[in-house]
């Protein structure tokens, strides 16, 4: 299945190359909400509140009550989770919060999970070079994401896995380091990073794994006219 997903900063929808270099900003948001109104899933990710640099709550909720989406970016405590859950999104999709001292901590984990319930938890796991990367991919951990995938899978009902490496890059991604995560847990997986073409998305999906697509849905090298 092919995610669309919806960048916010400052407002508006933003692409960029490697969580760095913008690429893409376009102020007109609804114009996107528009065209993904019929896919039955949808990601949200509030840059700015990810970054500690604002929040774009207001907007998410504008989206949330338009869309059916997954909405990630900044939360690292549960009164968070819950603020974005009441304003409409149907899972919360939880990052750096869930790694404390270079390894999952579980505590806080086991903690979202009895707060929310595990249905409404998806766990993003992103990697680079090999190992887990949180703070916006700055941080790496002596960890690799399969390894983080088994420690967390009793806490969500969905992985997140973005591999770093190739995000944003449109050369395709890394489908092998995709299907380490798959075998390492039960939970459904969503793979991100690079994502470019519909054959690597049907290949994804004859997996059981879905695909975030943003770059290429934004520079028109994916083409969703005849999509969902």
């Amino acid at each position: 299945m092919l995610i669309p997903s919806i960048d916010l900063k400052g407002g508006a929808v933003v692409q960029l190359v490697q969580g760095e270099r913008l690429a893409i900003r376009d102020d007109d948001v609804f114009r996107w909400v528009w065209r993904f109104e019929k896919f039955p899933k949808v990601q949200v990710i509030d840059l700015d509140a990810a970054m500690g640099t604002g929040d774009n709550l207001a907007l998410v909720r504008r989206i949330a009550s338009a869309l059916s989406c997954r909405v990630g970016g900044g939360i690292r405590t549960i009164d968070r989770a819950r603020a974005v859950l009441e304003s409409g999104a149907r899972q919360i999709i939880a990052g750096s919060a869930l790694f404390k001292d270079g390894e999952p901590d579980l505590e806080f984990a086991n903690e979202l999970c009895d707060a929310v319930g595990r249905e409404q938890i998806i766990a993003a796991v992103d990697s680079r070079g090999g190992q887990v990367v949180i703070h916006g991919w700055k941080t790496a951990l002596p960890l690799t994401a399969a390894e983080a995938v088994r420690a967390l899978a009793p806490y969500c009902d969905e992985f997140l896995y973005t591999h770093v490496d190739t995000e944003g890059l449109m050369g395709g991604t890394n489908v092998e380091a995709i299907l380490e995560v798959r075998r390492a847990t039960s939970r459904r997986v969503t793979a991100a990073g690079g994502i470019t073409t519909q054959q690597e998305i049907d290949d994804l999906d004859a997996l059981g794994i879905d695909a975030v697509v943003g770059m290429a849905i934004y520079t028109g090298t994916l083409n969703l006219e005849r999509r969902p």
